[in-house]
């Protein structure tokens, strides 16, 4: 879990973007600027559109920032890649590998030997909910199950940051509830420092060690929150309430609802 008091893990400052459009531009990203520490787990929210997913594909080397910094234990580095590993909104499973070869990808990708990398995921099984369904195809699976299946390929790529983009958007309120309390166990047993992004702001309270809010395009930071609660937490506990009003105060003017 998160380790109190060091120097943070990562740190990023005055991050900006910018994408052409023929002889447009647009701005998403705007000095964007936050940290986090070991083992721990930051959420990141704001609007639909605001650019959470372009941040996270400069943090992963997908694209290049147009300026800012990253630091990686102190060091500017040009982005996180060979340090993470990056579960992206759809599970991306290939419909023709069974569960135990889709959690295996990464690994194999990695120059790790396939059938090293099959016991390693057959051990992971069990505690990824996914005993007795190996052999399965993704097309044979929940999307609760399937989830399971591209975080576990994600925890076997075996690096010490996860980026996690939007991991439970697509699912039902009853199985996302069960995901977020999975993740929080698995999180506990491996320790990484996760990076969240989420439109859900009870995920993100439930959730997380702190809270970035982003602005609507271009992105900046608005402001956060340290989450000192004790887990398992309940949305309905007075101190949550509290969290949530101040979380949803600064949603609010980043918000705009279309006109009739």
């Amino acid at each position: 879990m998160k380790k109190h008091g060091g120097d943070s893990l990562i740190q990023v400052e005055d991050l900006s973007k910018a994408f052409s459009r023929g002889s447009d531009t647009l701005q998403v990203l705007q000095q964007i600027s936050l940290s986090a520490e070991p083992g721990e787990l930051i959420a990141i929210i704001g609007p639909s559109g605001c650019g959470k997913s372009t941040f996270f594909n400069i943090l992963a080397g997908l694209i290049s920032p147009d300026g800012g910094s990253i630091s990686l234990n102190s060091k500017k580095v040009p982005h996180l890649r060979g340090r993470m590993a990056y579960m992206q909104q759809k599970d991306l499973l290939l419909p023709w590998r069974n569960t135990l070869d889709n959690a295996i990808l990464g690994m194999e990708i990695q120059g790790e030997h396939k059938q090293m990398a099959r016991e390693q995921a057959r051990d992971l099984l069990k505690t990824f909910g996914l005993e007795g369904f190996g052999d399965r195809y993704p097309q044979e699976l929940s999307g609760g199950m399937r989830q399971r299946v591209a975080l576990m390929r994600t925890i076997l790529c075996k690096k010490d940051i996860l980026l996690l983009d939007e991991p439970f958007g697509a699912l039902d309120a009853i199985t996302r509830s069960i995901m977020q309390k999975w993740l929080l166990k698995v999180w506990g047993q491996f320790g990484p420092s996760i990076l969240l992004v989420t439109h859900d702001v009870d995920e993100a309270l439930i959730l997380a060690d702190r809270i970035y809010v982003m602005t609507s395009r271009p992105a900046s930071i608005k402001g956060s929150l340290q989450m000192e609660l004790e887990r398992p937490r309940k949305i309905t506990e007075p101190d949550m309430v509290n969290c949530k009003e101040y979380l949803l105060e600064l949603l609010e003017d980043e918000l705009t609802v279309p006109e009739p």
